[in-house]
């Protein structure tokens, strides 16, 4: 994935969104809360901001990912995202209803992972452009470990019209 890992660590690729408050500060926070409670922040993409995915009638959201080394399982990863989310105001009320912040695990090393709470990749990665966008832009060589193309290959035939506009 990324050269320089530590590879006794687990290579965990996030997505981070929001549309609910000072998005750009909350991301702040979370990069800190991350560092401390998940592992080690390797790469930062650029902030893109995007209309709402599956329920339009809300504030468009800002969007990033990150690559970060970490000692967490999958199933603590997932928990340690959770309790973040949490601590920074998240309230799940509906999907794709507006938020102040979501932490989705995009891949964790090039594993397929699924059980009831938990699947990776994420299922939709290669649907959206406000992940492929940030995502090209520091990991554009990845393979996706379930369709075998890079995320520039992803990126170039996605099909989402919803512009993501890097900031």
């Amino acid at each position: 994935m990324v050269k320089d890992m530590d590879k006794r660590k687990n290579k965990v690729v996030l997505s981070l969104g929001g549309n609910i408050g000072d998005v750009k500060e909350t991301f702040i926070t979370v990069m800190s809360l991350l560092a401390k409670e998940v592992g080690e922040i390797l790469l930062i993409s650029p902030l893109y901001r995007t209309k709402a995915w599956g329920m339009e009638d809300q504030p468009d959201f800002l969007n990033q990912v990150l690559v970060l080394n970490s000692d967490l399982e999958p199933q603590e990863l997932l928990k340690g995202c959770m309790e973040i989310e949490i601590k920074l105001g998240r309230v799940r009320k509906q999907k794709w209803f507006e938020r102040t912040l979501d932490i989705d695990i995009l891949f964790f090393n090039e594993e397929i992972i699924e059980t009831s709470n938990l699947t990776i990749p994420h299922m939709f990665i290669h649907e959206r452009n406000f992940v492929l966008f940030p995502i090209v832009d520091i990991i554009p060589d990845f393979i996706h470990p379930l369709l075998g193309k890079s995320m520039n290959e992803l990126k170039k035939e996605c099909k989402d019209e919803l512009p993501a506009i890097r900031l």
